[in-house]
């Protein structure tokens, strides 16, 4: 009965699902096409960064050879969710920071473009919080089965589970020493203590052990049970976190897959075997290297391998990686929101399918330059108004204004701290931000408003419900006469704004806001015209991309498709766009907002940012300076940028000195593409007057409501 208890174990937990394995979460694939703006030295780091080493000459998968301007690749392969991408050896020539030809080798033939596999940017673990990669049998090398039956157990092949003569010889020492000191253990044995068993060292377990080990042979072959021990071995520990299996190791210890380790770093994992903490390579490199020299010499000898090669391997350095960086969130701002995201967009029981692959919308190269200007700009801001390090924080959200994918995010000053994510948390008052759409509700009654349809700047006095008076001041203090929409915006007057606002009605505005689908509660007081609303970065960005996409939203999202184990798309629920403005009324804000860069509050980038114009932007500042904002988009890209501090103190900082600095360094890192302000068939153009309009030629108006006047 007790053996039959044993097989059924066996057969319900070796058959049915072995490991539950973690979510792997991807970053979006690097393109590499001729004409890309990207330099060799960026493409070299983007390289390292997915564990390619540098080789010459250039052999093996996962290897790069840099020489002037050319760069030659021996590109993995990889599999998408679109299918299989093969691996691939080509030479990339730059010139200058810029992509000039890709060509196959050895063929030279010309490739439009190619993509690197996507970097693996975070696991989402199970419950256990054990980390496995599980490597198929077939893709095993051969010289780790030949290093693992030489060192544990050189009768694999022909023993039934158990080695007899090593039990009787374990045996007969223990009753020497007085106790269990030694196992006599088959790599079957093994197998069975660490996947049903635990470490108790008691005869019980150990003829419990030796049962189950004839019984794992009896019912299976000994390709599945080398497979299953190579995937199950412990091989060290990374915080909380349990390493098992080669396949995880291989990424823990070199940074790249176990098919592309060196004999020497195999041997390495395989000396590990015998006490993965007492010959950890990180903290006792002299223990390891002498396990592992051992090793090799032992396989030379034994004749498994030429013992001459095995002797000049002996003197090797260790080679490990840097850091073990994938093994924690690289990018734990932009996983957080991967998280949030899939609970929204996928049914519950299919999250639980365990060993997901999500691909996602994260562009490395990107974040990585966010996160340098975060750094650097706040260091130079702090300084210049003589705030304390590290008193200034920041959130910003970059996407693409026609996908609305997520393409880079900060979620505050610390990348490695996400306990409070604040692109997507901090709901901070919204400022100036809210005018541009102030001016959409006047702009989509073209029989009423145009871009130069004056508007009155007087103060404003109106008493509130608890009888208080509220005096909205413009920015500068000052009241303008003769302004119209395009002068108030660009310059954003608040008087000018609240006037306007008042006129079309507040309710109109809050049913915009709802229909962006913002989701904070919005309260129809007139303070709402200058932004009395608290939103997140997140949320602004959601906002700013109806204006960048025309009027249409699409949902901002960060993943792009969900995998099974099995390779399977999981269903998801589909995304809708929504037309929530008028293209026409939509198109002129834009055209307001290209203003608010080259003449109003925004007319610092014209000279920060020269040959990238135009761009569309809005400015926005918080009462006593505690916030600062700036959104801003152009062809490719759409960013928002909030500054402010955690205590809700004074930056000392308007949207122009502040977050308009850290947007503008990033989009000229990036070196984004200017707009390109492609007109409905609503609009038309009015030449203006060059004596009084001299930074513009023409004015755009829907078709039908001409401006009276072609004076600025």
């Amino acid at each position: 009965m007790w053996l039959l208890w044993l097989d059924h174990r066996i057969r319900s937990e070796f058959e049915g699902k072995r490991w539950l394995l973690p979510a792997r979460v991807y970053a979006s694939p690097t393109e590499i096409y001729v004409g890309r703006h990207l330099s060799i030295e960026l493409l070299e780091k983007t390289l390292q960064n997915s564990g390619y080493r540098p080789e010459s000459p250039l052999i093996s998968v996962g290897r790069y050879r840099k020489r002037e301007n050319v760069l030659e690749l021996k590109k993995r392969s990889f599999d998408y969710w679109d299918g299989n991408e093969p691996s691939i050896n080509v030479r990339i020539e730059f010139r200058g920071n810029k992509v000039v030809s890709i060509t196959s080798i050895p063929d030279n033939t010309a490739i439009g473009g190619i993509r690197l596999e996507p970097q693996l940017i975070g696991k989402i673990y199970p419950r256990h919080n054990e980390d496995r990669i599980l490597i198929p049998y077939k893709e095993v090398p051969p010289f780790l089965i030949s290093a693992l039956i030489a060192v544990e157990d050189r009768k694999f092949f022909s023993h039934s589970g158990v080695d007899l003569r090593g039990i009787a010889r374990a045996m007969l020492t223990n009753i020497r020493q007085g106790g269990i000191r030694q196992g006599g253990s088959t790599l079957t044995q093994q197998l069975v203590k660490n996947f049903f068993l635990n470490q108790e060292r008691t005869y019980w377990r150990k003829f419990n052990e030796m049962l189950m080990a004839f019984l794992l042979e009896y019912r299976y072959s000994k390709a599945d049970i080398l497979s299953a021990y190579i995937n199950e071995i412990y091989l060290g520990q990374h915080g909380s976190r349990s390493i098992h299996g080669f396949g995880t190791a291989a990424e823990f210890y070199f940074g790249k897959p176990l098919q592309e380790l060196r004999q020497d770093q195999i041997a390495l994992l395989v000396g590990m075997v015998k006490g993965a903490s007492f010959y950890n390579p990180f903290k006792h490199p002299e223990r390891s290297v002498a396990r592992r020299n051992l090793i090799l010499e032992l396989l030379g000898n034994l004749k498994y391998e030429d013992a001459g090669t095995m002797k000049k391997l002996t003197r090797r350095g260790l080679n490990l990686t840097a850091k073990p960086s994938w093994s924690r969130a690289k990018y734990p701002a932009f996983l957080d929101l991967v998280r949030r995201q899939l609970l929204q967009d996928y049914k519950l029981e299919d999250l639980r399918n365990e060993g997901l692959r999500i691909f996602t919308s994260l562009q490395p190269l990107l974040q990585d330059q966010l996160e340098s200007v975060v750094e650097s700009e706040l260091l130079s801001l702090e300084k210049s108004k003589n705030h304390a390090r590290d008193s200034l924080q920041t959130a910003i959200v970059v996407l693409h204004p026609g996908s609305g994918e997520v393409v880079a995010i900060s979620g505050g000053r610390n990348k490695e701290n996400v306990s409070f994510n604040r692109a997507l948390d901090a709901k901070r008052p919204l400022g100036s931000l809210i005018k541009p759409l102030v001016y959409y509700l006047a702009l989509r009654q073209p029989e009423k408003y145009n871009v130069l349809s004056p508007v009155n700047d007087s103060p404003v006095s109106l008493r509130q419900a608890s009888g208080e008076l509220w005096n909205p001041k413009n920015y500068d203090r000052k009241t303008h006469e003769n302004v119209n929409l395009l002068g108030a915006l660009s310059r954003s007057y608040n008087q000018a704004t609240v006037r306007l606002g008042l006129e079309l009605g507040v309710n109109a505005l809050v049913d915009i806001l709802e229909s962006m689908g913002l989701s904070s509660k919005i309260e129809g007081y007139p303070s709402l015209l200058l932004g009395a609303l608290d939103v997140s970065p997140y949320e602004v960005a959601q906002m700013y991309q109806s204006f960048a996409n025309g009027g249409f939203q699409i949902p901002s999202h960060a993943i792009r498709e969900v995998l099974d184990s099995k390779g399977t798309p999981l269903h998801r629920y589909p995304l809708r766009v929504n037309q929530v403005l008028e293209p026409a009324p939509a198109f002129l804000v834009n055209f307001l907002l290209t203003q608010v860069v080259s003449q109003g509050t925004g007319r610092a980038l014209v000279e920060s940012m020269p040959g990238q114009l135009p761009m569309a932007g809005k400015t926005g500042t918080t009462n006593d300076l505690r916030d600062n904002w700036f959104a801003g988009f152009g062809d490719d890209l759409l960013a928002v940028v909030w500054i402010g501090k955690d205590d809700n103190s004074s930056t000392k900082l308007s949207g122009a000195s502040g977050a308009m600095k850290v947007w503008s360094a990033f989009m000229k890192k990036t070196k984004s593409k200017k707009l390109e302000l492609l007109a409905p068939e609503e609009i038309n153009w009015l030449p203006l007057m060059r004596s009084s309009c001299q930074h513009l030629d023409a004015i755009p108006y829907i078709n039908g409501y001409q401006p009276e006047t072609r004076s600025c």
